[in-house]
């Protein structure tokens, strides 16, 4: 089974460290995502050190088949977002 931290978990962890209101909290982890998504959607690299890097790039249009009918179609080209964890949180959840 796996266990997800969701955002109302982030914001009551921090919550629960600081001397701020709930809905400020609320208000801060909201804006900081909002800042993670307009980065992302300006093809920017987003790195937060110790963590990891967010990045985009362009994947090629491509074949693919409907498994319904055995057609082949042409896939359009997207957008996609890569996470690259950080060597030093690898070397924390893989240590050897």
């Amino acid at each position: 089974m796996v266990n997800t931290l969701t955002k109302a978990d982030l914001v009551d962890k921090i919550y629960e460290r600081s001397e701020r209101k709930r809905s400020e909290v609320k208000d801060h982890v909201e804006y900081l995502l909002e800042l993670i998504k307009k980065s992302i959607k300006k093809d920017h690299s987003l790195l937060l050190s110790g963590f990891g890097k967010f990045e985009t790039y362009q994947k090629k249009p491509r074949k693919g088949r409907n498994p319904q009918t055995s057609e082949t179609i042409v896939l359009p080209g997207r957008k996609v977002v890569v996470f690259r964890l950080s060597k030093k949180l690898r070397a924390e959840i893989n240590p050897q």
